[in-house]
Formats: C-alpha cells, structure tokens, sequence
C-alpha cells in the first residue's frame, strides 16, 4: 500500500476525536487467538476477523467478522482489495505454501505481519536448560513442527530481501477452558483421560513424570500478544510467549486430580516405548519432539519489549476453571474408547513383562 514506511507506526485513523488501531486476524476464535480477541473488545483496536464463520459469537462493536476462505486467495484478494492493516496475525498457517500465500496478499498492505510459529519448533533436548529465541530449531520426530521452520524461514527472508514487516510468535502449551492440556492423549482430545481419573483408573505418565513443562493460559498469551501489536520493536524478530511457572508432568497430573477432587493413579512408561506402541495414533511426534524433554523459558527478551507482561494465572488455578467448564459443557466431553483400550494394553503389557522378568531372577 503507497505510503507504508517499514517499522513506522503512526497510521492511527481518527474517528470523533479518538484514535484506533486496524488489525485483522486470520482464524480468531482458537484456543490462542479467541483470548486475544475477547482482550481486544471495546479497546482502541477495530479488529477484523476473517475466517469461515462457523462459530458465531457476540463481540463488541469494535470486532467485525468477515467471512471467507482464506484458502480461496482469489476471493479474499477481492474481499480486502480497499482494506489496509496496522497488524495482519495468521492464526491458522502450518505450510510453507500459506504463508506465501499470506506474503502475496498482504506485502504494501500491513505495517506488522504476525505469524503464529511454535516452540516445539526449538531443537531437543536443549544444551542449556532455559530457552530463549536464539536456542536452534530443528525437529526430526515431528513434522507439524518442521513446517513451523519452514514458515519462519521464508517470512524471515521476505523480510530481509523485501521488508515484509514479520513478527514471529512461538507459543508452548497454551491452553483455554474447552481443552485439559495432557501429554499423552488420543487423537480425540484428552476427555478421556479424564474420564479414567475420575473412574479410578491408572493413567498413563511418560518417562517418570520428572520432566519440567510449561503450561500457559491463553489469557496470559494474549497479554503479550496484545503488547508486540503494533510494537516497532517487534518487526523482525521472534519472541517466545509462556508462562513464567515451569510444573513437572507429575505436578501438572496432580494438579489435574486434585481439580477433579479424585486420587492420581500414575503409570509410568518410557517415551520412546508408547512412541513405537502408539504408533497408530500418533503419540510419538508430540513426545520425542517435544514433551518428553525439560522444557523451561526465558521471557527475557519479551519482557524487555513489553515491560508491562506478567503472567497472572498459574496452572493450579487455571486448570481448575478448564476442569469445571469440561465437565459441565457436554459438547467437551469426547470420549474416545479405542485410546481408553490401549492405555490398558499398554500397561497390562509392562506388567507381564515385569512379572516374567521377576520370575526368572
């Protein structure tokens, strides 16, 4: 768009006497994005949502939908042709191909692009524990998260061959209050992990349970989200956004127990041996490329561009308020039996051999 200056944040559009910002969300309803929409509300932000439109809400008067493919690029180019953003965030981007796509619609029409990466995407197990945005990126287990270095990759070099003005977002396990973050899982989310808990079943725990994770509120996300929006400090760099409390699995299990006010039953099993027995579904990607590691984050470099973030709410608490939406939205409880069948394979099948091991000593 004639007139955008790189790095430059001064396009305020003046309405009866007040100020506002424009920015447009591809998605906005997720888990990460719709705590940052609901933040938004009756702020100085005219936010502009583009997605299908299959979840309808009741947002403030500054939220505006627009409904649209964003896979359809011909469409959308049409739709936006008159529109021009302060910020333009990609939610929903996992292929190189969409971004390139992103990079063609919006090159000239967007003083800020934000594009939602992911910190499975550093290298594991690290070389130092606290991670920061400098730590490598790599992942040969999981290729969800080699595409997320992809995207970054060509953003970073649109960047600097052609002053695309990309903010990189690396979020960790960020959860809302539809979905109980878990470790191991089937593909049908983690409701029936909880439904062994609250039926006195054992539950499976990779590795020992000793691993440090981080567990992030989406209401935490959003604060320092919101505070790189529009933030000239921002273009052209990567900034990671977690909480500031590292929980071993055992911790975060128990947390879990005592919201569901029942005892934890864990069982321990190595990560590599349900990567190769949960093939089928899957749950090796997610384990050897990310959480069978200690993973701790330094916000250092956030914090030095938002002075003002903090996290506020710490996964006791947290998972508390997910654990009773859950079970009082029905529409959350997916139960999933074949995942439920092979949690008790898997542990009938180290009991045997526990016992044939102990019977020939």
């Amino acid at each position: 768009m004639a007139g955008f200056e790189f790095g430059v944040y001064t396009s305020f559009i003046e309405i009866s006497g007040g100020f506002y910002m424009k920015a447009l969300f591809i998605g906005g309803t997720g888990t990460i994005s719709m705590a940052i929409t609901r933040a938004l509300q009756n702020t100085e932000w005219d936010l502009y949502l583009l997605n299908r439109g299959n979840r309808k809400y009741d947002f403030a008067s500054n939220i505006h939908q627009i409904t649209a493919d964003i896979s359809n690029e011909a469409a959308v180019k049409e739709t936006l042709k008159d529109m021009s953003f302060d910020v333009v965030c990609d939610f929903i981007g996992f292929e190189p191909e969409q971004v390139e796509r992103d990079y063609r619609l919006f090159a000239g029409k967007t003083r800020q692009y934000m594009y939602i990466s992911s910190a499975s995407a550093y290298a594991k197990p690290v070389q130092d524990y606290r991670i920061t945005e400098g730590t490598a990126l790599a992942n040969p287990y999981w290729e969800y998260s080699r595409n997320k270095i992809a995207c970054e990759d060509i953003l970073m070099n649109h960047f600097r061959k052609d002053n695309f003005p990309v903010t990189i977002i690396r979020p960790s396990h960020t959860y809302d209050e539809r979905f109980v973050p878990l470790g191991v899982h089937g593909p049908k989310g983690s409701y029936q992990v909880i439904k062994r808990m609250m039926e006195g079943k054992p539950v499976i725990i990779h590795g020992d349970g000793t691993a440090l994770w981080t567990m992030t509120h989406n209401s935490d996300f959003a604060r320092g989200f919101i505070g790189l929006m529009g933030n000239s400090h921002a273009v052209g760099e990567a900034f990671q956004i977690t909480s500031e409390e590292s929980l071993t699995w055992n911790q975060i299990f128990q947390c879990v127990a005592d919201a569901l006010n029942v005892p934890l039953k864990p069982y321990y099993v190595s990560s590599e041996f349900l990567a190769k027995a949960g093939k089928h579904f899957d749950v090796g990607s997610g384990l050897l490329g990310d959480k069978a590691h200690t993973v701790v984050f330094d916000n250092a470099k956030l914090q030095k561009a938002v002075p003002e973030f903090c996290t506020r709410v710490p996964f006791a608490k947290g998972i508390r308020q997910t654990i009773e939406y859950v079970l009082s939205h029905p529409e959350c409880q997916t139960e999933d039996p074949d995942f439920d069948s092979w949690c008790d394979k898997v542990i009938a099948a180290q009991e045997k051999a526990l016992v044939s091991v102990l019977s020939s000593i």
